[in-house]
């Protein structure tokens, strides 16, 4: 029973996975280039916060 309520339900999100994989949003150049921007400074402040616990070990 528990074992059908899981397959049943990953077979729904895979399902909603495969309707949504591709986006059918259009982006401009500025939207792109500031969601690059975002990830790069994510990026970094991760890079920041692993320094900083690495130091401090």
């Amino acid at each position: 029973m528990l074992r059908d309520f899981f397959s049943h339900n990953f077979s729904k999100i895979r399902e909603i996975n495969q309707k949504y994989a591709k986006p059918n949003v259009e982006m401009s150049k500025w939207v792109k280039g500031s969601l690059l921007f975002l990830r790069l400074y994510l990026v970094l402040l991760v890079g920041l916060l692993l320094y900083k616990f690495i130091t401090l070990l």
